[in-house]
């Protein structure tokens, strides 16, 4: 089971993964406490969500 969930994950965990990094770099570096500093930790675990939520506000979906 372990090697099936492996081999299903595919580039779009990388994509994620590597975003989350680089969302979580930026909401850290940009944080002025450390209440804003966890604030961004969450921030970088649901940014594709934001995102999407944003793609679909510009574009009146």
């Amino acid at each position: 089971m372990k090697d099936q969930i492996r081999k299903n994950a595919g580039p779009s965990s990388a994509v994620y993964g590597m975003g989350f990094i680089g969302s979580l770099i930026y909401f850290i570096q940009h944080a002025a406490s450390f209440g804003m500093g966890v604030l961004g930790v969450l921030k970088a675990i649901v940014w594709p969500a934001m995102m999407a939520y944003k793609l679909f506000e510009f574009l009146k979906l």
